[in-house]
């Protein structure tokens, strides 16, 4: 009986979890949603070209976004909200119905998109923090996106 209490109620979580990731609103243009929103934001905003990146990040074969908040200016002030641990990055993939949801955020100093072992990969720059560590040397974490997560491979 408790066997079947503890399947029922991990059955019951999975499915409510499933249901909040289906419930995410599909985005038509996330470029154009995150402009919006510093529009909003800021009475003088400045975009620069390292803004939107468009790259399959899932290896999926559908074009993908990702946005670095870092390259803004909103009202003379470059990257508002950077800090010491960098920049807000956002993850979007793309449906093959249409649309965009974002699947990460990610506080950041840059990455690099490259080709391991036949997949592409992203070498995050992050806070030494996020390597365990508290020397200054920037945390280079790889992950991979597989499916709709983001999977580390490794971190130095």
């Amino acid at each position: 009986m408790r066997l079947a209490f503890t399947l029922l109620l991990n059955l019951m979580l999975i499915l409510s979890a499933t249901a909040v990731h289906a419930q995410q609103k599909l985005l038509r243009d996330p470029e154009l949603y995150e402009r919006q929103h510093f529009e909003k934001r800021c009475e003088s905003v400045k975009y620069g070209a390292d803004f939107i990146s468009r790259i399959d990040i899932n290896n999926d074969g559908i074009t993908d976004m990702v946005v670095n908040e870092g390259s803004i200016i909103c009202d003379g002030d470059p990257g508002p909200d950077c800090s010491e641990e960098g920049c807000p990055y956002n993850f979007y993939l793309q449906v093959k119905e249409g649309g965009y949801f974002m699947i990460a955020t990610a506080q950041m100093y840059g990455y690099d998109f490259i080709k391991r072992f036949g997949n592409m990969v992203f070498v995050l720059k992050m806070h030494p923090k996020f390597c365990d560590r508290t020397d200054s040397k920037p945390c280079e974490m790889t992950v991979r996106v597989k499916g709709t997560k983001f999977l580390t491979i490794s971190k130095k």
